[in-house]
């Protein structure tokens, strides 16, 4: 029978030729004229030149952070350089989807001006190039470097899993460094752009007068295209990961622990390892399927349907493969695992339906925010707030009904021999299956993303170029449905991290368990997978962990603050200093303003996104050091810090997202439409949201996922030996 695992790196390699197609597709589009290409080519120059400053900044800080683990951490010093490869290839899957954004943006506007569907296939196909090239970068270097320290260094499989996870530790800690620098890049400049150009001046949102529209349309880019690709790169490694450890328990349950005639050989039994990055490579092909086929039949559709046409496309198929990996996989009771694998499709399903109620201009949430804008700002952030609080309900009972579904099927796939302590691992593997099934549609999603920032720009180039008004019309539904799009993967992202969450703490307690047997052989994994916050040393790490989140959330967000400060006061002196920039007699000094935001973000982000790394490692030391029980204080912080940063992530997401389209709902003409004190109010609400949903709530995303790669990395200094 022909290995099924040949598929991981045929997969990985498709998809980045995939992501070439995708590439020489758009670069053959025309630039349009050369006004367009000259806003086009100062865009380009302002994003790279920040990607330079920024990557030399988390460069320098992951090189010091490898060698730190290389010297503490076993197997040494290799688990140094595996930290390394993962933060640079999380960096490389940013820069990827950068370099392709800011040239796909002129091609979109240049595209609009012949028709809202090639405008949209343009678009959306530039933004798959990055989703594309993420997950297939993070499938190659999981599996590439489990089978090098697996089989070309003969490391044991335990201990070629602690490498694995050394990369997604990389990973996630470079990507939270792109996420919040960007985050806080593109909000600055936003707002900036926002109060000073449209409240005060009356201008419109993406006039050439404006000194800082420039640094707007750069921030997408750094924001949404950079950060969120390796927001999604490390999310994607850190969850495969997270469920090949689970698989871990299984191999050995097969291995060593069944009778003798029941036990599977060892390259049978790493099927359970192996699983999550075939059901990985799978999606990738459901997703590029999905990506040809989004288009546009007529003119006059909501280009939303042309998206949504490609995703369930790409859910039918992502389905039908997982039936394929589960039953070659998995066993005789492999339809249980195939069950919990649709629960998480159709958990991602049900968020994407979630988040577009509470986000889309179509629905109640964001039509009451606008209506609440006609009575001044102070409501339409009362509503707006209201608004953000409820959208957490939804979403978490959806997790939960999931989580409880695939836990259960997990268990029930237990064959008869599994004591309780392997049927908790069973359960918790179906957790794991959930999560991959929720991911396999990642490669689509990742491309909406990316898709909403193209659009604005490829807007905001059309409005600066001065082209006909019936072209702008084609760009502004577009970038209505991108500003969809990006709020949808937000909602997709947390979603995945809630549901991967309770593997990570399941891949957590096994390696305390692993540290644990070293010292008391007889201790069993049920023992160790407990977590009593009534006693006092834990009831502090789940403080701690909570209170983790919301101090990270005020640096993100003061940061941003202290950035648009500066922005603001600069676009007012250079309306002040030269009164020919309104009169457009003269052109404003954009550059200026990209240089204020391009170093609030970099002076910003180091101090945010060192926390996550040392107040869990020293946390947990010191509590060893003082003779507590440190590896549970520990996995209260990793738990509730985990429960407590979706609960807010969500909020933040969804909240800014509806504050945002509660304003273009205004723009597009109700309630007096442009220029009147609701549209003022509402663009308040929308500055106040800005922050939340596009650096502190994708932030706090990546937050969380590194809690549970920075514990599964110094785990080992957690437990006296």
């Amino acid at each position: 029978m022909v290995d099924i695992t040949l598929v991981i790196p045929i997969a990985g390699l498709v998809g980045l030729a995939f992501a070439g197609y995708l590439t020489w597709y758009v670069f053959r589009k025309d630039l349009g004229t050369p006004e367009m290409q000259e806003i086009g080519e100062a865009i380009r120059q302002g994003a790279m030149a920040f990607m330079r400053r920024q990557y030399t900044t988390i460069i320098v800080i992951s090189v010091l952070l490898s060698i730190l683990i290389a010297a503490l951490i076993d197997p040494k010093p290799w688990v140094g350089v595996s930290f390394l490869v993962g933060a640079g290839a999380s960096a490389l899957s940013g820069y990827i989807g950068m370099y392709v954004s800011v040239r796909s943006n002129i091609r979109t506007a240049a595209a609009a001006r012949r028709s809202l569907n090639e405008a949209l296939v343009t678009s959306f196909r530039g933004g798959a190039v990055s989703g594309m090239g993420v997950v297939s970068l993070s499938l190659l270097g999981v599996a590439c470097v489990f089978y090098i320290f697996h089989d070309a260094m003969a490391f044991t499989t335990a201990h070629s899993l602690d490498a694995a996870i050394r990369f997604a530790f990389g990973a996630s800690f470079a990507a939270l460094f792109a996420q919040l620098g960007g985050g806080i890049y593109t909000k600055a400049a936003d707002v900036g752009a926002d109060l000073v150009g449209k409240v005060e001046a009356g201008i419109p949102e993406d006039d050439p007068r404006n000194p800082a529209v420039i640094a707007d349309l750069v921030g997408d880019n750094v924001g949404d295209c950079a950060g969120r690709g390796a927001d999604l790169f490390e999310s994607t490694a850190a969850e495969n990961i997270g469920a090949m450890v689970l698989g871990l328990s299984l191999f050995t349950f097969w291995t060593s622990v069944v009778p003798a005639s029941m036990q599977w050989s060892e390259s049978e039994a790493l099927v359970w390892i192996f699983f999550p990055l075939v059901a990985r490579s799978f999606g990738i092909f459901a997703s590029l399927a999905g990506v040809l086929a989004v288009r546009l039949r007529n003119e006059e559709k909501d280009p939303m349907s042309g998206i949504n046409m490609g995703y369930y496309l790409t859910c039918a198929l992502a389905i039908g493969f997982f039936y394929v990996a589960t039953r070659y996989m998995l066993g005789d009771e492999y339809l249980y695992f195939f069950g919990a694998g649709v629960i998480g499709i159709a958990l991602s399903i049900v968020i994407v339906y979630i988040t577009q109620y509470y986000t889309s201009g179509t629905w109640r949430p964001v039509k009451e925010i606008a209506k609440a804008s006609t009575t001044g700002p102070a409501t339409n952030i009362i509503t707006g707030l209201s608004v953000a609080m409820e959208t957490t309900a939804a979403p978490v009972i959806a997790i939960i009904v999931s989580l409880l579904g695939a836990f259960g099927l997990g268990q029930m796939a237990a064959p008869v021999e599994a004591d309780a302590t392997y049927r908790l691992i069973y359960g918790f593997y179906g957790t794991a299956v959930a999560t991959m099934g929720m991911l396999a549609t990642c490669a689509f999603i990742l491309a909406t993303d990316t898709f909403g920032p193209i659009t604005d720009n490829a807007g905001g180039i059309i409005e600066m170029s001065k082209q006909p008004e019936d072209i702008r019309r084609r760009t502004d539904r577009l970038d209505a449905c991108g500003n969809t799009t990006k709020a949808l993967t937000k909602g997709y992202a947390m979603a995945s991290a809630a549901l991967a969450a309770f593997l990570l703490f399941g891949a957590y307690f096994e390696r305390v368990y692993l540290k644990l047997q070293e010292k008391d052989p007889s201790i069993t994994l049920t023992e160790v997978f407990r977590v009593d916050i009534a006693q006092p040393d834990v009831f502090v790490g789940g403080l701690l962990g909570a209170m983790l989140v919301f101090l990270f959330a005020s640096l993100a967000i003061r940061a941003v603050g202290k950035a648009a400060h500066e922005m603001i006061n600069e676009v007012r002196r250079q309306f002040k200093a030269d009164p020919g920039i309104m009169a457009k007699t003269s052109k404003p000094d954009y550059a200026r303003c990209v240089d204020i935001a391009t170093k609030g973000a970099l002076k910003a982000m180091v101090l945010p996104a060192l926390l996550p790394v040392l107040v869990p490692v020293s946390f947990g030391i010191v509590m060893n050091l003082l003779g507590y029980d440190a590896p549970q204080a520990v996995g209260a912080l990793l738990m509730i810090g985990t429960i407590a940063g979706i609960m807010v992530a969500n909020m933040f997401n969804n909240g800014g997202g509806a504050w945002d389209n509660g304003k273009k709902y205004i723009e597009a003409g109700n309630y007096g439409g442009k220029k009147t004190p609701a549209h003022a109010a509402a663009v308040v609400g929308d500055t106040v949201g800005d922050p939340l949903k596009d650096t502190a709530g994708p932030s706090i995303h990546v937050l969380v996922k590194l809690l549970s790669t920075v514990t599964l990395v110094f785990v080992g200094l957690f437990v006296a030996l």
